[in-house]
């Protein structure tokens, strides 16, 4: 059986759904997602999600922590980093405001991708993402673990994006928004035993009279 670990670029992932206008979307199954791709014979052995709070934004804060609950519950590893609030100035009129720069994102994902490939936790390896600062993590596994394959599944119209991505890659492909749309979390996330876990934020809702399309098999 073949092993399979999916790291999730959360911040380019986000992006690109968001950029699709549909935000029923964002409330993704990344699990569901990653089991998406993965081939015969194969098992899935790990998901690992990647991204940052947005603690100064009470609403976007409050809706990814349901989302994290989410992830989480559903057996998804969580490596959450965090923003650096800056003074930002413009040269040409003085104004003056604070910026937030995310920190440690990029850092925390090529090291848990190293690691892993070194402690064998993966055959094959998913990068959801088409950031091309995840390209020396990859050349590295590649050329110092030959046996490993990794494979880029790029985020939705982000493929032509991923050109360096996909140089160092063994092969790939693009996330459509109709795989995404059959790999959502249900409203409400529960345990065994029917306790609520967390719930989709309102503005996650779907469009009036969407149906659901049927899971991929």
């Amino acid at each position: 059986m073949i092993r399979v670990g999916c790291y999730v670029d959360g911040f380019n992932l986000y992006h690109a759904v968001d950029d699709l206008q549909k935000p029923h979307l964002k409330w993704l199954d990344l699990r569901a997602l990653a089991q998406s791709l993965c081939r015969n014979g194969e098992q899935l052995a790990k998901v690992a999600y990647f991204s940052a709070y947005p603690t100064w934004l009470p609403g976007p804060y409050a809706r990814h922590r349901q989302y994290v609950a989410a992830l989480r519950h559903s057996g998804v590893e969580c490596n959450m980093a965090r923003f650096s609030e800056q003074s930002a100035e413009c040269k040409k009129c003085g104004a003056k405001w604070k910026r937030h720069e995310e920190k440690e994102t990029d850092v925390h994902f090529s090291l848990t991708f190293l690691e892993d490939a070194i402690d064998d936790v993966f055959d094959r390896a998913i990068i959801i993402s088409a950031d091309s600062d995840h390209v020396p993590a990859v050349r590295r596994v590649r050329s110092r673990l030959p046996g490993k394959q990794v494979f880029v599944a790029t985020p939705p119209k982000r493929h032509s994006a991923a050109r360096e991505l996909l140089k160092v890659c063994n092969s790939g492909t693009n996330i459509t928004p109709g795989r995404i749309a059959r790999c959502l979390f249900p409203e409400i996330v529960t345990d065994v035993k029917g306790n609520e876990i967390t719930r989709r934020p309102p503005s996650y809702n779907p469009p009036p009279g969407w149906t659901p399309p049927p899971p991929l098999s």
